[in-house]
């Protein structure tokens, strides 16, 4: 790929300063920085956070601003149109169209639709659904998707694209959810930061009380309530703090009223949304991270716990599996409670020495675990195998 220049057009629903949707946001800052110098990224994502009916107070939107190495060109909401879009792929110099999302309406739905009716210049186009296809994902709202999949299926929505599957078994969902030709699905995983923030974080505290902790959008697909059920059968007390912003305000509701009726050893604290630069310090004071997410293509957030030696405890639906091999926590199947209550009563069982020693154990184990260089070597060739497979065309 030395003779391209190596530019890729990238929509994401939301990036920076925001923070609120997690996951895809910080993949693509973490291709930023990992590519620095290889790839020159413009981001093209909407002017606010999740839920946020304001714009950014740091940007001017609908003009292209630099920002760290990249350039992002931040829209309005009377920007969110088709015709717009159109405009922006065709003004702007690039290789590569590489849309986040199979479900998101405005930044890959709408493109797509543009290309399809001939209203943009032919390019190669990588789409990464993001866990989209994951059996919990799929069971969300499920009659709207099976519907959408199907009239985009008829409209060739997705003819000629390559998919990025963040794992094996990511290929394996995007192939069961769709018919599409298994030799144009690329697999290279989600990245984690280029700098680890073990550095800044001093000191790890164990408390004489457990501590678990929740961080993760409020919303059905991160299984909040499964979590309150299954303390609701933990017999020894606990402080388990929930942090992050309610997506889903009705969802919520219904987990406040599992919070109410948890027994009175069981405490629960809402902390309500954090800033990305506290995360690490946020882990660094809990025993566990207990998180049975309903699917992650890759979990950003379950390698922040593990990289300040905070153990987790999740459920078998993200790439971060056999777990207890490496000493790191749990991944459970979600058909089991009980198995999620005995792993919490495992750890309510320890000493506070015991805990010191596990956290040193996962701090330690997990450093092999996050940071691959073939990682970034495969996300380089993602973007080559699609330049390749349009040029054959």
């Amino acid at each position: 790929m030395s003779h391209l220049s190596k530019k890729v057009l990238c929509f994401v629903g939301y990036y920076l300063p925001g923070y609120k949707a997690g996951g895809p946001l910080k993949t693509i800052k973490n291709m930023v920085d990992h590519f620095e110098g290889d790839f020159e990224f413009s981001i093209v994502t909407q002017d606010r956070d999740l839920g946020d009916t304001n714009t950014y107070s740091s940007i001017k939107p609908n003009e292209w601003i630099k920002l760290d190495s990249s350039k992002v060109l931040y829209l309005s909401p009377d920007h969110l149109n088709v015709k717009s879009f159109a405009k922006v792929i065709n003004d702007a110099n690039f290789d590569v169209l590489y849309l986040n999302s199979f479900f998101d309406v405005n930044f890959s739905i709408k493109p797509l639709i543009a290309r399809r009716l001939g209203l943009i210049k032919p390019c190669p186009v990588v789409l990464a659904p993001r866990g989209e296809f994951s059996k919990g994902a799929l069971a969300l709202k499920p009659f709207k998707k099976k519907l959408y999949m199907k009239l985009a299926n008829w409209f060739g929505l997705y003819t000629n694209i390559t998919w990025q599957a963040s794992s094996e078994l990511e290929k394996i969902d995007i192939l069961n959810a769709l018919n599409v030709d298994p030799a144009s699905i690329f697999i290279a995983k989600d990245l984690p930061e280029k700098k680890s923030r073990l550095a800044n974080v001093q000191n790890n505290q164990v408390f004489s009380e457990v501590r678990l902790v929740f961080l993760s959008r409020i919303s059905p697909k991160k299984n909040l309530d499964f979590a309150l059920r299954v303390l609701s059968n933990v017999k020894n007390s606990l402080i388990f703090d929930i942090y992050g912003p309610i997506e889903d305000e009705a969802y919520w509701q219904a987990c406040l009223k599992l919070i109410n009726a948890l027994p009175e050893h069981i405490k629960v604290n809402y902390c309500d949304a954090v800033n990305p630069e506290q995360v690490s310090d946020i882990f660094s004071q809990y025993d566990l991270f207990f998180f049975p997410t309903r699917g992650e293509n890759y979990g950003h957030v379950i390698a922040e716990s593990l990289s300040v030696g905070t153990p987790v405890l999740l459920s078998d639906q993200t790439p971060w599996l056999n777990l207890s091999n490496h000493d790191l926590g749990w991944d459970l199947a979600l058909d089991s409670e009980k198995l999620f209550v005995d792993k919490i009563e495992q750890v309510l069982d320890m000493n506070v020495a015991e805990r010191v020693h596990w956290r040193t154990n996962v701090m330690k184990n997990a450093v092999l675990r996050i940071n691959c260089d073939a990682d970034v070597a495969d996300n380089k060739a993602l973007f080559e195998f699609a330049l390749n497979r349009f040029e054959k065309r």
